[in-house]
């Protein structure tokens, strides 16, 4: 009778089992099975390492908080080593204050003078660059220095804000949280993260053969190695496997299991039990859990033919093969995505890229140098954009999608070379969109809803000429820019080149920025202010670099004029920000949203217009018409008001 039974059971599967294809069965999976991200949870820093940003992290201060020195030596002017040497080196004398990291500057570094000042110091109020110590030669009895040679404007001073401005977003939803975005969190002065919370996947064998390592092999019995297999490979994929170990052939045993995992986990995967074997009796449980219940029992895979996938109260439930071979193919092909998904983790990548560089690369001759590198896709492939950003900046690591070596034996690498991207954290994908320009953090809010579209983007600070030769040279796919030639009076259109087009983003409000207090600057219009700034002997001015939009406007309003602070150049509204209200500067040229976030007086100077160049001929690329498309939008256009900006830059 039992061997009878056994063969009706055994009769009634063979029925039941109906072969799909692979892409039927992910088909019909994903369609019964939400393949997104958990709700987030809140964790400690210390304990969020591996886990994936739940939403976007903005810093909320300017990292580095100061104008600090990068090396030993002494805070100066740089007018005052112009045309220094050897044979006639510039004596200037010592202030009387030395400062130490921490130490906040007391004395003006006035014409003449410098003072002495650690790496991480910062940088006194006159000061406009760092001499090294072994650049200099100390004088005792005069409390002096000489310089041996000239010193340019900027130089060894890191702006404040160069790393991370206040108010950027820093760090973007689904990146992985490895030591390197820890860093970044705890430079903000973050103590706790929003995480995608893990999921928990009930893992379960299933065989009167199987027996777990460690105990007796009995005769006919076999190790169970599925379940080991499962959940570490649920754990190097993000989720959090909960061992429920083995069940025998027995129908009510295994239903009081499966209900079990099915309260304790969001995914179960439960391996055996698949086959058309007699044992078989989890497709009868499976059918009685609740609808939609069995989706795909038989996948034309080789192997993984018995493959079986359902859906009980809202949860996949997930039968894998009994062979361990069949069991990690299928794993790896249908339970990978939806583990990683759930945890909000891209789908695995491989571990290095080929690239090509696309313009030289100097290297120091004798040392092995490790170029951190983001990638963009190319006409021919995948393009390696090294990084600009320093030793001392903690941004160039959440920027790499990795590093490549230049050899100990080489000045440089050549452009077109091929080069080996060893991957960093989560993979080495090339962005979907590569963003080249001027910053903004109406920009950063658009990247976010086009994140929220499915196209991933990277974003590179170079400032507006830079962010345009970076298009011509087809290192990225969009230049975000803010220039104004002053023969026309228009934006951004005078500069592009043929084979390139415009797209309008929005207007923002430059002017002159200046603390509440000052008397100098109330009252009056910019252009009276900035009369009286150079005017005044005391005023000091905080400038921007050169080949930025702003810097552009600063030109014509000074012309000529080289006024105190003119060569400290940082590179972004949030540095000159900072810089006038620490009291370092009294007066510089920002947008009126940065104005607004430091406290500072504001008087208007022009609308510009931030726009978008791009290649006409890729105008069709999904991500760069993604992005196109976006611009103009109800989402996008309340998104960039809230920011302070005017949505649609007018005629470019």
């Amino acid at each position: 009778m039992e061997f009878a039974r056994r063969l009706a059971a055994a009769a009634r599967q063979e029925q039941f089992l109906t072969v799909m294809s692979r892409e039927e069965a992910l088909a019909a999976f994903r369609a019964a099975v939400p393949h997104a991200s958990l709700p987030a949870e809140t964790l400690p820093l210390a304990e969020s390492l591996g886990r994936v940003l739940a939403r976007d992290v903005a810093s909320p201060i300017d990292v580095p908080p100061f104008d600090r020195a990068l090396v030993d030596g002494f805070a100066l002017r740089a007018a005052d080593t112009e045309g220094a040497n050897a044979a006639r080196p510039r004596r200037l004398t010592l202030n009387r204050e030395i400062l130490a990291c921490g130490a906040a500057p007391s004395l003006t570094v006035a014409a003449g003078t410098a003072t002495p000042i650690a790496t991480g110091g910062v940088i006194p109020r006159g000061a406009d660059a760092v001499v090294m110590v072994e650049q200099t030669e100390f004088l005792e009895d005069a409390l002096a220095i000489e310089v041996t040679g000239p010193v340019r404007p900027g130089q060894f001073v890191g702006y404040a804000g160069a790393d991370m401005a206040s108010g950027e977003t820093v760090l973007r939803k689904g990146a992985v949280v490895t030591a390197r975005e820890i860093g970044m969190l705890a430079a903000c002065g973050l103590p706790e993260v929003a995480v995608v919370r893990r999921p928990r996947v009930a893992v379960l064998s299933t065989g009167d053969e199987l027996v777990a390592p460690g105990d007796g092999l009995r005769p006919g019995a076999i190790y169970d190695s599925n379940g080991p297999i499962v959940a570490a490979s649920v754990a190097e994929n993000g989720g959090e496997a909960v061992p429920l170990g083995i069940v025998r052939d027995d129908e009510a045993a295994l239903e009081a299991a499966l209900r079990d995992a099915l309260a304790r986990g969001d995914l179960v995967v439960l391996s055996g039990g698949t086959s058309k074997g007699a044992g078989d009796v989890s497709h009868r449980i499976l059918s009685r859990l609740g609808g939609p219940g069995i989706l795909v029992h038989g996948v034309a895979l080789k192997p993984g033919k018995p493959l079986c996938l359902a859906v009980a109260e809202g949860k996949a439930v997930v039968v894998l093969p009994g062979f361990p071979t069949s069991a990690m193919f299928t794993f790896h092909e249908f339970v990978v995505p939806l583990v990683r998904a759930l945890a909000g983790l891209p789908p695995r990548e491989e571990e290095a890229v080929q690239a090509r560089l696309p313009q030289r690369l100097t290297s120091e001759l004798g040392r092995t140098e490790f170029v951190m590198a983001s990638l963009a896709q190319g006409a021919d492939g995948a393009v390696a954009l090294p990084l600009p950003k320093g030793s001392g900046s903690v941004t160039a690591f959440s920027q790499a999608d990795g590093f490549f070596a230049v050899p100990a034996a080489r000045s440089g690498m050549e452009a077109g070379e091929t080069v080996s991207v060893v991957r960093l954290g989560a993979g080495v994908r090339p962005p979907d969109l590569t963003i080249i320009g001027s910053h903004c953090v109406g920009l950063d809010r658009v990247v976010g809803l086009l994140a929220e579209k499915g196209f991933r983007a990277r974003t590179v600070w170079v400032g507006s000429a830079g962010g345009l030769a970076a298009l011509r040279r087809g290192e990225c796919d969009l230049a975000a820019m803010h220039l104004l030639d002053p023969e026309t009076g228009r934006y951004n259109a005078p500069f592009l080149e043929p084979g390139m087009a415009l797209a309008t983003g929005w207007r923002r409000l430059q002017g002159v920025v200046f603390r509440v207090d000052d008397a100098r600057f109330e009252g009056r219009s910019a252009a009276e202010a900035v009369s009286a700034a150079l005017a005044d002997p005391d005023s000091v001015m905080v400038n921007r670099n050169a080949g930025s939009g702003t810097r552009l406007l600063v030109d014509g309003l000074i012309g000529a004029a080289r006024p105190a602070g003119f060569w400290n150049q940082p590179r972004s509204h949030n540095a000159v920000a900072a810089a006038v209200a620490q009291g370092r500067a009294d007066w510089g040229v920002a947008i009126a949203s940065v104005a607004g976030a430091y406290g500072l007086g504001f008087l208007p100077l022009a609308q510009e217009h931030y726009d978008f160049a791009y290649r006409e001929a890729e105008r069709e690329k999904p991500a760069l018409a993604a992005f196109l498309g976006l611009l103009g939008t109800g989402e996008a256009d309340a998104a960039l008001t809230e920011l302070g900006f005017e949505p649609g830059g007018g005629d470019t």
